[in-house]
């Protein structure tokens, strides 16, 4: 795809963008086996992604002045670039910058500058839920002096814009390169978006994870669902569950499903999911997936991991490895600590592997793993 931005040196984010789309499925691939090391793998097709308009999320740095705010990103000198044009954001999520960038002049909202250490607006961040056409808005501030006039002027751009269902402010104060702070503050009527996915509800709340690519997610959880229902499993746990997704696609009623996740509001976010999509046998906890899952008396026979990106980690490889699970499920965005702990479980062979590009004209991508012990 041609993108302008990227032929112009100003944005470099797609840095695979000169590759067709095709060699890059296939670079992802040579790569994951390459580092996976095992002929006796089963590989299964990529899962390619849409080219263009494949991001639910906008991440857009606001700069410039509250007169004339810039959403994009900031340039080497730390400049504003204006990317409300981006090719990776749907039309719904484009229509939502006008709207904002007039929300933020009326209201006067001083955008944050880095080199000043001034102002009050760091981000956007706005998530689409693709089926609805609903929105969550965050607004990313320095503090709250800036709200009283930010809840001022919601109401008229709520008529502008209705779609936008959620609406919150978060606090991030420090002058550092972090996206966000843990206090978020709920400016409307509703804490979180609802996404319709394979034929279940999930409920997206501001702080939650969930992927940015919503049609390699739904591919995603559908392959993982599959290998489930072949193995056919009494119970199952779901570590790092997040707001469900995994487990909400296990819970079938015919095995218990526990999902463990850290954040509290996801766990309640998970609870919500299992109650609107009337799913028996599931419940969740909030825990450390490493201490959580040493708590049980024993490890159900199948397990699904989904980790951050540094990967699982020496203490919860040491719980799986000594445990009677026969089969693991890993969901991996980072090849490095995919392989790093594989060589920590070594009772575990890879029986099945798919990437799924949630990250096109990226390195990056998801690799979803079926492991058997003693395979």
């Amino acid at each position: 795809m041609h993108c302008a931005h990227y032929a112009a040196a100003r944005c470099r984010s797609c840095g695979w963008l000169p590759t067709p789309y095709a060699a890059q499925l296939a670079a992802k691939q040579a790569q994951l086996r390459a580092m996976l090391v095992d002929d006796a793998v089963d590989w299964l097709p990529p899962v390619a992604s849409a080219e263009i308009g494949f991001r639910n999320r906008a991440k857009m740095v606001v700069s410039e002045s509250a007169q004339m705010p810039r959403l994009g990103i900031l340039d080497a000198s730390g400049a504003g670039v204006d990317l409300e044009d981006c090719s990776l954001y749907p039309p719904a999520l484009q229509g939502a910058f006008a709207p904002l960038r007039r929300l933020i002049r009326t209201a006067g909202i001083e955008p944050y500058s880095v080199p000043r250490r001034r102002g009050e607006l760091k981000y956007l961040l706005v998530t689409l839920a693709e089926d609805s056409g609903q929105l969550m808005v965050r607004f990313v501030l320095r503090s709250r002096a800036t709200l009283p006039q930010l809840r001022k002027h919601l109401p008229p751009f709520m008529a502008e814009l209705p779609q936008a269902r959620v609406l919150t402010a978060n606090l991030q104060p420090v002058h550092q390169a972090v996206l966000e702070g843990p206090q978020e503050i709920i400016l409307g009527a509703h804490d979180a978006l609802p996404l319709r996915l394979n034929a279940l509800t999930l409920w997206l709340g501001p702080q939650a994870f969930f992927q940015t690519n919503t049609a390699v997610a739904a591919a995603l959880y559908r392959q993982a669902h599959a290998w489930v229902q072949a193995i056919d499993p009494p119970a199952v746990l779901d570590l790092y569950c997040g707001i469900g997704g995994f487990a909400l696609h296990c819970a079938d009623g015919r095995r218990d499903v526990l999902g463990i996740e850290a954040s509290a509001a996801a766990v309640a976010l998970a609870r919500r999911g299992a109650r609107d999509n009337c799913l028996e046998r599931l419940r969740f906890e909030a825990a450390d997936a490493a201490q959580g899952s040493r708590a049980l008396q024993s490890l159900p026979p199948l397990v699904i991991v989904n980790p951050p990106r540094r990967g699982l980690g020496a203490e919860l490889c040491a719980t799986l490895q000594a445990s009677a699970t026969r089969w693991l499920i890993y969901s991996s965005c980072n090849a490095g600590s995919l392989t790093r702990d594989l060589a920590a479980l070594p009772g575990f062979r890879v029986r099945r592997a798919r990437i799924l590009d949630m990250f096109p004209h990226t390195a990056h991508c998801e690799v979803l793993c079926l492991l058997e012990r003693g395979a």
